[in-house]
């Protein structure tokens, strides 16, 4: 029983990074259309990001995986 619950946590933790991905990706190319000539600060600002929610996304599964 404690196996199926970590990999429920699991997998709602990617479910998570993947809607948090999805979001700044969106949000940036929606910056990037508004104003092209800020494009490099926004790519910057979006990699940091995205590498944040992946971050966290990978400390909830390690946390999860844990509980086994």
């Amino acid at each position: 029983m404690v196996g199926s619950i970590a990999a429920l946590g699991a997998g709602l933790a990617v479910i998570g990074a993947g809607i948090g991905i999805g979001q700044v990706g969106g949000k940036a190319v929606e910056g990037i259309a508004r104003q092209p000539e800020a494009a490099s600060k926004i790519q910057t600002a979006m990699i940091i990001a995205a590498a944040l929610v992946e971050g966290a996304a990978l400390f909830a599964i390690v946390v999860s995986l844990m509980g086994l």
